[in-house]
């Protein structure tokens, strides 16, 4: 089986329509979206829908669960909080009880999968850094084989295993071995980070026991242009041309 995960939408049409086009020539049985469908850009209403039609499973991120009122997003930074209101009036009642609805975890065979951390889901914690994987090491007896990530738009993978093995196997593929636990951050269709402006998303093969990355191209100043006119943090759209 091929499941194709996705994250961090963030309402950038553009990417999402590209990245589902592509969907089609990977030859994926199942897709997962990790959450933060809203947030940042400016077709919150028309990615909602998009998900919904398109992801078997999708997530509770840290932006969905803001603007549909499970959680305090008062701590947020002035252009993102704004972000999230302005989102919120634009959103349908239908989309917002969606939203409300989305689960924290979820896990399909040998691979879980998740928003941040797996320690604690609601916590959003980041997880992209060796130190940062290293705090997974007394967990692992209840890990699944593989567990997927977004939340840092970043594409990491790590492997880990009894007693203190911590190691950075970022790349692609991603061959899993059966004597380690790996969590693969699967970057950032809406607004990638890693310095590469291509929308991103991965597959994992449960028979190949492989994770690939994706890039896809698509019409970036398109997408920026929608946040300047929305009069959304100009910076939400410079940010997409950099990928940072």
């Amino acid at each position: 089986m091929r499941i194709a995960i996705l994250s961090d939408v963030h309402a950038n049409l553009e990417a999402l329509e590209r990245v589902v086009s592509r969907l089609k020539l990977v030859r994926v049985d199942r897709v997962v979206c990790l959450g933060d469908v809203i947030g940042y850009g400016a077709s919150p209403r028309e990615c909602c829908r998009i998900v919904r039609e398109t992801a078997e499973v999708t997530l509770l991120g840290n932006h969905d669960a803001a603007v549909s009122g499970r959680m305090d997003y008062r701590f947020y930074y002035e252009a993102a909080r704004r972000a999230l209101d302005w989102t919120l009036e634009q959103l349908d009642p239908e989309d917002v009880n969606w939203l409300r609805g989305l689960p924290y975890a979820h896990r399909i065979g040998e691979a879980g999968f998740c928003h941040g951390s797996p320690i604690d889901p609601p916590e959003y914690a980041y997880l992209f850094a060796l130190e940062q994987a290293r705090e997974l090491l007394p967990h692992l007896d209840w890990l699944p084989a593989v567990t997927f990530i977004g939340h840092s738009h970043l594409c990491k993978s790590f492997a880990i295993g009894a007693p203190d093995v911590v190691e950075d196997v970022s790349g692609t593929p991603v061959v899993l071995r059966k004597d380690r636990k790996y969590l693969v951050s699967v970057g950032s269709v809406g607004q990638p980070r890693d310095g590469d402006n291509r929308a991103c998303f991965a597959v994992w093969d449960d028979e190949a026991r492989t994770v690939s990355y994706h890039r896809v191209t698509y019409d970036v100043d398109a997408a920026a242009r929608r946040i300047f006119d929305a009069g959304l943090a100009r910076n939400f759209g410079r940010r997409l041309f950099l990928g940072v």
